[in-house]
């Protein structure tokens, strides 16, 4: 790596930082970062408990007293019309947004309303946003590089040299998000769909426990949706997965006919059950499918 990409790195990484961190926080990275001391609890097998969370916009109720439970493991799809909360649900989880009332927890353990975005990067929970955000001018390796040395200095990061056991990481995961080939191209080279798995092993490298993951398909050729739904079960029971999607065909390829979809209204729970169960909702139908 010359050293003008090591500048150009540092500096995309410390705008990318003060992008994304909390106003009046001292640092640190809202995407990826080193675990907290305290670890989640698992042993009851549920990963996120959402429990009566409200949240008001000038007397709009966003979220209208959610109550959701991911298990551990899980892939979980959300779906709902616009306006039904899926994104504030996400923003509460990651601590962008606080709720008026109600109580989050991961794990057993982990009270989310205590801690601070990055703090609850800390904890295990990855968020993938709908547009990309990847370093363009970078390689694809160096783009999973900078990720993995999140916890560092985006200087030090860059001078230091990756141990054995850092480099099969990556090179897992670049064989996971399909773009082993591309290790050594530019990202802004890249296609849409190739930015959104390059974005998705940016998580993968730093091992989260929980991947929130908000419509990861728009925009993507068929062929590229089919890969990232292929993607998605393979991190199904590694990893709990929430995916917030319109596109109803990969829903199915998610769901595989028998796992649970939840439908969000007006910031509450209309209904959950199994895809065609769903679809079958007369009040799905009514506010969400269509006839």
């Amino acid at each position: 790596m010359t050293p003008e990409l090591m500048e150009s790195g540092a500096r995309a990484r410390e705008a990318h930082e003060a992008r994304l961190a909390p106003q009046g926080s001292s640092g640190g990275s809202a995407s990826f970062g080193r675990r907290l001391g305290t670890e989640p609890d698992f042993a009851h097998g549920v990963a996120l408990y959402l429990d009566d969370i409200t949240v008001s916009f000038d007397g709009f109720k966003a979220l209208n007293r959610l109550s959701l439970a991911i298990d551990v493991g899980e892939l979980r799809c959300i779906i709902g019309p616009n306006g039904a909360g899926k994104t504030t649900m996400m923003d509460v989880i990651t601590g962008k947004t606080r709720p008026d009332a109600g109580r989050l927890s991961f794990g057993s353990n982990i009270d989310l309303l205590r801690l601070r975005e990055p703090e609850i990067v800390q904890a295990g929970i990855g968020r993938k946003f709908q547009k990309p955000t990847v370093y363009e001018e970078l390689s694809v390796f160096e783009n999973l590089e900078l990720a993995l040395a999140a916890d560092r200095r985006a200087r030090a990061a860059l001078w230091s040299r990756l141990s054995g056991v850092q480099l099969d990481r990556i090179a897992e995961v670049l064989q996971l998000i399909h773009l082993l080939p591309q290790a050594q191209r530019t990202a802004g080279l890249l296609s849409h769909g190739q930015k959104q798995w390059l974005e998705i092993g940016m998580l993968l490298v730093q091992d989260p426990k929980l991947l929130l993951l908000d419509e990861p398909v728009a925009g993507m050729t068929d062929d590229e949706t089919e890969r990232t739904a292929e993607l998605f079960l393979s991190l199904e029971g590694r990893h709990s997965l929430v995916v917030v999607e319109h596109d109803m065909k990969f829903v199915a390829q998610l769901t595989e006919g028998r796992k649970k979809v939840t439908v969000l209204h007006e910031g509450a729970v209309l209904a959950e059950g199994r895809l065609g169960d769903v679809q079958a909702n007369e009040q799905v139908i009514e506010v969400y499918l269509g006839r």
